[in-house]
């Protein structure tokens, strides 16, 4: 799945979620509001019912000190329902956006996931690719050198037949020529197309994109000056082409929409 699949299905879950929290927020303030008006009345309550007592303390019966009493502990018991409502769409809201937090966290996981296994497959193939050539070429060479043998020995036997009486001498006179003609290249071996497969890699090679790996095949560059990375492959962000214009990578195209937020 690419990385515009994974966009495209995760701005659909988030279709529904402003309005869901629109009408929390709408809930909590509407009871915040009551729970205030409640408190507001307990206290005028209380204050009146101070009143009563320091001024007609005698005059004031014992069941309406209890009726007044229950009157301001019932508004108690309504406010702390109110703040209890509150509490639980808080919560409600809280665990509403912390579900499309998780989801956007395993869906960059599998995401990460996905471009690891294609860069593994490319390498694969890369390296595959490039044993077959260095086996193409040894076996060349090593066809080549015994054709070169064969044709050397059958010079030589074509001599030996026809002059039959050459001494001693003059063979060792022709091995001489041969040494120094390979003193004079240097006395340098031309090395094996397999000793140059097997050469070590510079450690020293810088590393691009998402999966830290040395330049390879087609790359497109980050237009974000301050992009970490700069340099993707294409098959690492989804591309198979060129985009015309300009063009971000999956991490500064976050970061971009965090701040037009």
């Amino acid at each position: 799945m690419t990385s515009a699949l994974y966009l495209e299905h995760y701005l659909d879950g988030l279709e529904s979620l402003p309005s869901e929290l629109q009408r929390n927020f709408k809930l909590m303030r509407d009871l915040d509001a009551r729970a205030q008006n409640i408190m507001k009345t307990i206290d005028d309550k209380a204050s009146e019912f101070m009143q009563i007592l320091v001024k007609n303390k005698e005059s004031l019966t014992e069941e309406s000190r209890r009726e007044k009493l229950k009157q301001i502990q019932d508004l108690f018991n309504k406010a702390k329902e109110y703040g209890d409502d509150k509490v639980q769409l808080a919560i409600q809201t809280y665990e509403l956006v912390d579900k499309h937090i998780r989801r956007l966290d395993s869906d960059l996981a599998r995401f990460e996931g996905e471009i690891q296994d294609k860069t593994l497959a490319t390498r694969g193939k890369s390296e595959e690719t490039v044993t077959k050539k260095g086996r193409k070429k040894s076996k060349d060479t090593k066809n080549l050198g015994k054709k070169k043998r064969s044709a050397s020995s059958d010079d030589e036997t074509h001599n030996n037949t026809t002059t039959g009486g050459q001494s001693t001498k003059n063979k060792k006179q022709k091995k001489n020529a041969e040494i120094e003609e390979g003193s004079q290249d240097g006395g340098h071996l031309t090395p094996h197309p397999s000793d140059v497969l097997d050469m070590p890699v510079d450690p020293n090679e810088p590393t691009y994109c998402l999966c830290h790996q040395v330049s390879y095949g087609e790359m497109i560059g980050c237009d974000n000056p301050e992009c970490p990375i700069e340099w993707f492959h294409f098959a690492c962000v989804g591309l198979t082409t060129k985009p015309k214009g300009k063009w971000f990578c999956p991490k500064c195209s976050q970061d971009r929409k965090k701040k037009s937020l």
